[in-house]
């Protein structure tokens, strides 16, 4: 068994289908929809611009328990970068929402400030390189190993009636992040990364994914078609808290520290056996065992 995976990562080739999700999937919380709908902005150029870092990094690494859980890992984020990406172009597009502005400004920001020329330098293959980008991988991992564990256990978003379909996307999505924690902090570790780097790595996306997610959050309540009130960014997250609709920032800050202690692994960040028991009653991860898609009831 190994350390990194009780099983082999293995893809879950997942399907959806949008056309009778509303815009505010979460009914009467429009600022708790489209501050988690930034995730679906996110992943679809972050998880691919992971995939290409790992395929720089695979022939580099000597150990095999460490290279076979990096492919299963870049396998599962690619599914997840397409599975977002949809939420994108078959649900948001046919409601006139239009995000290409940001995506491309997330774009840049993956292909271009932490991509292959980083401010015109010619360092995308150096094995320095790669570790920072390892690094940077890990502690945005760290951060959606939490968000998964939550979202697994975030009674709010049953209670408030969320459509089925997105809780399951997200859910699915979340477990299998929960499954492969260990993966990114191993990676880094074996390819020399240190501690200075970890804490430079987290101090920059502490700084990055809250403003991405303000931006986000801004932009998506804007181009809503039923036009909710908006609201200051910091006091609508905390109503959406309390009422379970988002984690508590506090708990947000206290996962961030964790990763700090020197000693930090991820594997006390979610319980594997929660999250393979929601794979295995996921509609859309069953649908994909029989090698169909999301149907709903």
């Amino acid at each position: 068994m190994s350390s990194l995976s009780p099983h082999p990562l293995l893809p879950r080739h997942v399907k959806f289908e949008w056309s009778k999700t509303p815009v505010q999937w979460l009914p009467g919380h429009p600022f708790a929809t489209h501050t988690i709908n930034v995730l679906h902005l996110l992943f679809p150029a972050g998880e691919l611009w992971f995939c290409r870092v790992y395929n720089k990094a695979l022939p580099m690494v000597t150990d095999p328990e460490v290279h076979a859980a990096a492919k299963g890992f870049m396998r599962q984020e690619a599914i997840h970068a397409r599975s977002h990406e949809g939420v994108i172009k078959q649900h948001w597009q046919a409601h006139g929402i239009d995000t290409s502005d940001y995506t491309r400004q997330v774009e840049h920001l993956f292909n271009g400030y932490m991509g292959e020329q980083p401010f015109g330098l010619k360092i995308g293959h150096t094995r320095f390189w790669i570790r920072q980008q390892l690094g940077a991988i890990a502690a945005l991992e760290h951060f959606f190993g939490y968000l998964g564990n939550w979202v697994l256990n975030a009674k709010g978003l049953d209670e408030a009636g969320a459509d089925p379909m997105m809780l399951d996307l997200l859910r699915w999505h979340g477990a299998e992040e929960v499954e492969h924690r260990m993966v990114a902090h191993a990676l880094f570790e074996h390819m020399g990364g240190n501690y200075l780097e970890r804490i430079v790595h987290m101090l920059l996306v502490m700084v990055i994914l809250p403003l991405l997610l303000w931006r986000g959050n801004r932009m998506l309540m804007k181009a809503d078609p039923n036009r909710p009130r908006p609201e200051n960014f910091l006091t609508g997250w905390h109503r959406a808290a309390r009422k379970g609709l988002l984690p508590r920032m506090g708990n947000v800050l206290l996962a961030a520290a964790r990763y700090f202690h020197p000693r930090f692994t991820p594997g006390g960040e979610g319980n594997t056996e929660q999250a393979l028991a929601y794979l295995a009653s996921s509609p859309a991860a069953s649908a994909a065992n029989h090698g169909g898609g999301w149907q709903r009831g």
